[in-house]
């Protein structure tokens, strides 16, 4: 068996090194909760609120055995590296499909987090600075702002040698999404239904609007009312944009390439820890996830868009606390890329260059080209959805269901559980869903696309 070299964390003295139980947790946490909270209210309006329950508790739960089956799978053989998992269940085709799915997911996932960058980072800077639309000025191009930031932000800390390092940037970053969170459930309760839309011609109606008693309920200049009829919850909804929501819910929940680089840097690494670190990390962002879907959701209703944040924007542009929450959001979407960039880098070392020692030159040849790969996605990426929808629904899958239970069905001796005992026959079970569950997305998908519906949604 191979055993992975033990992190360097590992012997520094009295249990002061950075692969302790909470900064992993803030990694794990912060690889979880990413852009993806930002479209769960977008789901439920076209799924109902006991519906969407539902997916999110199966979808979570789900997770939590699928880490189970890695974990064990990793216990038996005594690797901790996903692609070497692959390797030994089915060779050198095991590791590729493995390094193929980490490095399209998490590059989807990145895609996603600087695409929230290069839409919202522009207009609060526009907002701050009261500034025309039109102005034309290149601080307001939100493609030069995703390189400035991919340079002076995410680089520095993706060079970082080990995943124990960025704990407290994932701290914090979770700190960041725990006042959106706040700030979702403050505003429920602030914005009635039906809204106010904010027209882009009416700063003087704006500037009056605050000593105006009850304007939620009037019309004024420059103000457009939304209509009242959509304004009850629904509890079970169907439609052509329900099949977007499984895969943005898969994407949601997706930590698997982060759970075996994690596991390796704890100190005295048992599979019992892990898992309880993955499960209080899924249940804790399961609590938030369903909190700012429903907040979400019941602040707008069926007009909600599919990146949260830019509904808030059609009633107050100018608004300083949904300011502070964009800055926030794209603070914690910022420090996340370094985390789920940390899997991918591994992944092409693993297939590029096997059995090789640690190297400065390639190590960062590898993130500045990455970055590069990101960034030139980013800027040409039709809309987030697109990003959140095929992701989700192709490479998802195969980390969340069918590898997990294939890797456990070949790695676990069948002296120790027969072919037809009942782990195994769960496990064949599990994968088989995963690509049901891959095929019935990609064709809503597809269906959704060919029939024009999807034009609907809006690009941002």
């Amino acid at each position: 068996t191979m055993e992975p070299a033990r992190s360097e964390m590992s012997i520094l003295p009295n249990g002061k090194g950075h692969d302790l139980g909470q900064e992993m947790f803030f990694n794990l946490g912060n690889a979880i909760m990413g852009s993806g909270i930002l479209g769960l209210a977008y789901a439920m309006a076209n799924t109902g609120i006991l519906l969407f329950l539902f997916l999110l508790t199966a979808v979570a739960g789900l997770s939590c055995y699928s880490i189970h089956l890695l974990l064990k799978s990793s216990g038996v053989v005594g690797i901790r590296s996903y692609e070497q998992l692959g390797f030994r269940a089915f060779g050198m085709t095991g590791k590729m499909a493995a390094g193929i799915a980490i490095t399209l997911q998490n590059i989807g996932a990145m895609s996603s987090y600087l695409y929230i960058v290069k839409s919202e980072f522009p207009l609060v800077l526009q907002a701050f600075l009261k500034a025309d639309t039109n102005s034309g000025e290149w601080y307001l191009n939100g493609n030069y702002l995703v390189v400035l930031v991919s340079l002076s932000v995410i680089l520095p800390l993706a060079l970082m040698k080990q995943l124990g390092y960025l704990g407290y940037a994932s701290g914090f970053s979770l700190s960041c999404m725990v006042f959106f969170l706040s700030a979702v459930i403050y505003k429920k309760f602030q914005i009635l239904c039906p809204f106010e839309e904010f027209s882009a011609n009416s700063t003087l109606a704006h500037a009056h609007s605050n000593a105006t008693a009850n304007h939620a309920h009037g019309y004024h200049n420059g103000h457009v009312m939304v209509d009242d009829s959509h304004c009850s919850p629904q509890m079970f909804t169907v439609n052509t944009h329900t099949a977007y929501t499984i895969p943005i819910l898969a994407f949601a929940f997706v930590c698997h390439p982060e759970v075996l680089p994690i596991y390796t840097e704890l100190r005295n690494p048992t599979q019992r820890k892990m898992q309880h670190i993955s499960n209080i990390s899924i249940l804790i962002m399961y609590t938030m996830y369903f909190l700012a879907a429903l907040f979400g959701y019941l602040t707008f209703y069926t007009n909600v868009e599919a990146e949260l944040l830019h509904t808030y924007s059609r009633i107050d542009p100018y608004d300083t606390l949904i300011l502070c929450v964009r800055l926030a959001v794209l603070t914690a979407v910022t420090l996340t890329v370094p985390i789920v960039l940390f899997p991918v880098r591994r992944a092409i070392q693993e297939m590029i260059f096997p059995n090789k020692t640690f190297n400065w030159i390639r190590h960062v040849a590898i993130a500045v080209v990455l970055l590069t790969l990101i960034n030139m996605l980013v800027i040409f990426a039709p809309n987030i959805l697109g990003i959140f929808g095929i992701i989700g629904a192709t490479s998802a899958p195969c980390l969340i269901f069918i590898f997990p239970a294939v890797f456990y069905i070949r790695i676990v001796p069948k002296d120790k559980e027969p072919m037809r005992s009942t782990p195994k026959i769960f496990a064949a079970c599990f994968a088989g869903l995963g690509v049901l569950f891959m095929i019935m997305s990609l064709s809503f998908i597809i269906i959704d696309w060919t029939t024009g519906s999807s034009s609907t949604l809006g690009g941002h």
